[in-house]
């Protein structure tokens, strides 16, 4: 299966969190987009993984992608060996995406750096020929994205771009909140964490509108780049 778009997170919610608008915009355009969850968030103090799971899947068809799949790394101690690259190389030739979009380069959780630098480092990979995969009994055809662009999460690094999600932001947040163990919930007897507080949730919505802001855009997500963008033309650039 080829999409547009794969978009890799450590754990399942963050894609959502990360670049949930723009996936919600780019599918409304008639793009494929999978996402690969590195872990199962198991050391996540709210929920279980039986619960993330089931909350991972609805939030799937809030958004509409084609497919995702869950690697099963061991959460919180996601390393960039051999053996986790070549899972990741496995997925990006399997189904191909011209863009992967990846964690933030720098976190406060410490899977959301390290897990960039693995996707970063499997998407070159990918693209080198004699580096062989098989997949499910069959021999896989090397493939490198043409891009690898990185969400922003809990830090607030300045971003290369912004994609403009006005009017896709609610979409983003029904997806979030689809995490429903994990997320501001004033019912839940769950130990309290820094993302299930009111003010993160809200943060999902201030900073989109001050990106937007500095942007000339009603809401906006930022991303990183590894390398120089070059335009063939100026449309499309909100002034």
């Amino acid at each position: 299966m080829k999409v547009d778009i794969l978009a890799i997170g450590a754990h399942p919610d963050d894609v959502e969190l990360g670049c949930g608008g723009t996936i919600a915009k780019l599918i409304s355009e008639g793009k494929k987009v999978a996402i690969i969850d590195l872990t199962e968030g198991e050391l996540g103090t709210r929920g279980t993984n039986e619960t993330r799971a089931q909350e991972a899947a609805t939030a799937s068809e809030i958004l509409g992608i084609s497919a995702r799949e869950n690697l099963k790394m061991k959460d919180g101690f996601i390393i960039n060996s051999q053996e986790y690259q070549f899972r990741i190389i496995e997925m990006i030739r399997k189904y191909q995406p011209e863009i992967v979009l990846c964690n933030a380069i720098d976190d406060r959780h410490p899977d959301h750096a390290k897990a960039a630098k693995l996707v970063s480092d499997a998407c070159f990979l990918s693209g080198l020929v004699k580096i062989k995969t098989d997949y499910e009994g069959e021999s896989q055809k090397f493939w490198r994205p043409k891009q690898v662009f990185h969400y922003i999460q809990w830090k607030n690094i300045e971003p290369d771009f912004v994609m403009d999600i006005s009017g896709f932001l609610d979409k983003k947040i029904e997806a979030c909140l689809a995490y429903k163990t994990q997320f501001y919930d004033p019912t839940s007897t769950e130990p309290m964490t820094p993302i299930a507080t009111k003010d993160f949730l809200e943060s999902l919505t201030y900073r989109a509108q001050d990106l937007g802001r500095l942007s000339g855009v009603e809401y906006a997500e930022g991303f990183t780049t590894e390398k120089l963008l070059a335009f063939k033309n100026f449309e499309g650039i909100i002034c």
